[in-house]
């Protein structure tokens, strides 16, 4: 099970919510320091002790990050940010 696991429906057309997520990668690239790339639909992070996807289809949008021992300690404080990053774009 992912450390970090988080759904989030929505109702723009698929190209612009990508938009969306492309801005919320932004955010946490700039505060966690992850490289970010598009594989389709799903954008693909990591650092040292951080694997993750945002996968984004027509209706939804989902995180999913695996955070090594040492950021486990910032779990709560991560997933503060990314929901209030969706929330941004999403609303």
């Amino acid at each position: 099970m992912p450390s970090i696991d988080i759904k989030r429906s929505h109702d723009r057309p698929l190209a612009e919510a990508k938009q969306s997520i492309d801005r919320v990668a932004a955010h946490i690239a700039k505060k966690f320091s992850v490289a970010c790339e598009w594989d389709g639909n799903t954008l693909n992070f990591s650092r040292p002790g951080v694997d993750g996807h945002i996968k984004v289809s027509a209706k939804s949008v989902h995180v999913t990050a695996e955070l090594g021992f040492l950021l486990m300690m910032l779990k709560d404080s991560v997933e503060r940010e990314i929901h209030r990053y969706l929330d941004e774009e999403f609303g």
